[in-house]
């Protein structure tokens, strides 16, 4: 790439994320292709401890993450069970950045709360790592090439074929919906600690007396985790903005043997 074209004096942000873990190289041989193309680009890490191939959990942590980062921030998440296959690659532009990576649902959690102003499947491979590309790794040959081009001031539209964004691939997680004085809802991510976390926001229990129903389990509404004892269940709104399961000083997963996407209701005291 022409050094003309890099944002001048700009040091644009970068953000990783996949399920690649930090045993292997794979993410410091993508880091290595994105410096190739700007160093002067700051790369932070988001999560490479995805589950494999967890598309939920990648959709979630940066669906969390995505407001905290400056305009202009472009996102490359490669969790990508389809790699190889005839799945899109894309990118899509919102007011705030940028997003890269694979179309299978990866997205969706942000797409479900911003709207896109456009997006591309990336086609042009002058913008890819080579013509040539492995089947099995899109984040080195694709993904991070893209988006080292897109945050030193390539436009989008440069990078491929226009799509429409409502064409983009949305991942099937129940949606949380409330009928009188119930909100259903399911588990749309288990953090490092153990902490169930629905897809019900907080909003919906703000200021009421309330209680969580899962299983044969009702788990009472509280504010903080000491507000019950020490290895006791609590439904509390994390910092995250959505109601969560915890356990004091424990491990709700493990302890209540709750799992992705299971079920659970919130009931509405007052």
């Amino acid at each position: 790439m022409d050094q003309s074209q890099i944002l001048d004096g700009k040091a644009s942000v970068v953000t990783l994320l996949s399920d690649f873990g930090d045993r292997d190289v794979y993410v410091a041989v993508m880091k290595g292709v994105i410096a190739q193309i700007n160093p002067q680009l700051r790369v932070i890490d988001l999560n490479h401890q995805i589950p494999p191939q967890n598309l939920a959990a990648a959709r979630f942590c940066l669906m969390d993450a995505y407001p905290y980062f400056p305009e202009g921030t472009v996102h490359i998440a490669v969790v990508d069970p389809g790699v190889g296959s005839k799945r899109r690659a894309i990118a899509v532009e919102f007011p705030q950045g940028f997003l890269v990576g694979p179309d299978n649902g990866i997205f969706s959690g942000i797409l479900s709360q911003q709207q896109a102003i456009a997006a591309v499947e990336l086609t042009n491979r002058n913008y890819w790592r080579s013509t040539e590309i492995s089947h099995t790794f899109h984040g080195r040959d694709i993904f991070a090439p893209v988006g080292g081009n897109l945050a030193s001031g390539v436009p989008i539209q440069e990078l491929g074929r226009e799509i429409d964004p409502a064409s983009l691939v949305q991942l099937e997680i129940t949606e949380c919906q409330q009928i009188g004085n119930i909100i259903t809802g399911c588990i749309q991510y288990i953090d490092h600690f153990g902490n169930l976390v629905s897809n019900i926001p907080g909003s919906y229990v703000q200021g009421k007396t309330w209680c969580v129903q899962v299983r044969s389990l009702t788990i009472t509404g509280c504010e903080t985790y000491s507000d019950v004892k020490v290895r006791e269940a609590i439904a509390l709104v994390g910092s995250h903005g959505w109601v969560e399961i915890a356990i004091n000083s424990g491990n709700a997963q493990s302890q209540l043997q709750i799992n992705w996407q299971d079920s659970l209701e919130i009931i509405l005291l007052s």
